[in-house]
């Protein structure tokens, strides 16, 4: 497991913030504060809670509502959902789902996050 931190724009329903991001390929899921959530739109409501397992051995958190969101880096405007607990060390976490869905690259050597512009072009087809 590795992370970068990055500072990323996330945009909902009620506004716009800026926040550091951990993108963290050992997270499943992207992961939000409730406070930070709230600021931005409307949680919506698991169908059934989710319990995930964290970094501290033994220790689990669990969701119980998510939010979807925009959120921008590099220039690019990516979206997805966002799990939200109230106990995450970090404001915003950016889990392998969300990284795997828009191709996004770590460059734990260079500390970077690398997004093609490419993937972000809307198509229909």
């Amino acid at each position: 497991m590795s992370v970068i931190q990055k500072e990323i724009l996330l945009a909902g329903s009620r506004g716009k913030l800026k926040s550091l991001a951990l993108f963290d390929n050992g997270a499943t899921y992207s992961c939000i504060k409730p406070e930070i959530a709230e600021r931005l739109g409307t949680p919506e409501p698991l169908p059934e809670p989710m319990t995930f397992g964290t970094a501290d051995s033994g220790t689990k958190v669990t969701a119980g509502s998510r939010i979807a969101l925009n959120f921008h880096i590099n220039g690019c405007r990516l979206s997805d959902e966002f799990m939200i607990i109230s106990s995450l060390s970090e404001n915003v976490i950016i889990g392998a789902k969300t990284l795997q869905a828009w191709r996004i690259k770590l460059d734990f050597e260079n500390d970077e996050v690398i997004v093609d512009p490419r993937v972000t072009e809307l198509r229909l087809i």
